[in-house]
């Protein structure tokens, strides 16, 4: 069995690279990650193959609810794409390598761009339920980087620059996109923590206070790890919570469930008309 430091070596990365292009990935293909309750792109991927993560060498299981755990490879809006249903976390047990080694597969099969998606509490007053939220910039909290260790200079540099993690020009197009769909599009800051467990009233008055407009656990270490690959990345949060803490009601997971599923259908409109808009 591999250890942890051989998921971001080269050779391990291409081992699963191979199995991905052998079902059908290709070269310039566009990366997805789907979050919690937010699979529903799958289903309007045309020519498709799904390769469950299970069979995918070296991917960890995913254990956590509204993750379907599936690799689906075809073609949307008349380009290849890769899209992950699902995705790691940390508080899963996952160590952070474990977590970002599908964009490291991404970026071997030469993908060209990647869209990250995530459900996240609201933490600006002005978000509603059910909001979309451009991420233009982010706060790691997590307390690790996915960088830590030996860096594989064939990888990407020692210290990447983090100055525009989320790539203008997609962040434009996006925006553009939601214009055209009559999509009301928030923007804002989101800040990545550990978890599982949600945070408290003053936890969230900290994050208010240091900047942030949504809180979540996830997509940080996939945009460093795409930032330090040279992946042109933009990323998008469904607002599932409202992290209030003069107003904060306890939190039911089946609602936010069930608030990410109405938000579904119009992510996956704007994702699939940004992609159809990109050079």
């Amino acid at each position: 069995m591999q250890t942890n430091l051989e998921l971001h070596r080269l050779e391990t990365i291409q081992e699963t690279a191979a199995v991905l292009k052998k079902a059908g990935a290709k070269k310039g293909s566009i990366g997805i990650v789907l979050g919690t309750g937010l699979g529903s792109l799958t289903r309007i991927i045309r020519s498709k193959c799904v390769v469950p993560f299970e069979d995918c060498p070296h991917f960890p299981r995913a254990t956590s609810v509204g993750h379907a755990g599936n690799v689906v490879i075809g073609r949307l809006e008349g380009r290849d794409v890769i899209a992950m249903e699902g995705r790691f976390h940390f508080f899963e047990g996952h160590t952070m390598r474990e977590i970002t080694y599908p964009v490291r597969v991404m970026k071997a099969l030469g993908a060209s761009a990647l869209f990250l998606s995530n459900a996240a509490g609201g933490l600006d007053p002005l978000f509603c339920l059910g909001d979309l939220m451009l991420m233009t910039d982010h706060i790691n909290l997590l307390g690790e980087s996915p960088l830590a260790g030996p860096n594989d200079d064939r990888l990407g540099p020692r210290f990447p620059d983090m100055s525009e993690p989320y790539d203008p020009a997609l962040c434009a197009i996006a925006r553009r996109s939601a214009l055209d769909l009559k999509i009301p599009l928030k923007e804002g800051v989101y800040a990545a923590v550990k978890g599982p467990q949600l945070e408290t009233r003053a936890e969230y008055r900290y994050l208010r206070a240091i900047g942030a407009d949504a809180v979540g656990m996830s997509t940080v270490p996939e945009a460093i790890v795409a930032a330090h690959a040279g992946l042109k990345t933009c990323a998008f949060s469904c607002i599932t919570d409202l992290c209030l803490p003069d107003a904060l009601e306890k939190v039911d997971i089946t609602k936010i469930l069930a608030t990410a599923a109405k938000s579904e259908p119009v992510l996956t409109e704007l994702l699939a008309r940004t992609i159809r808009r990109m050079p």
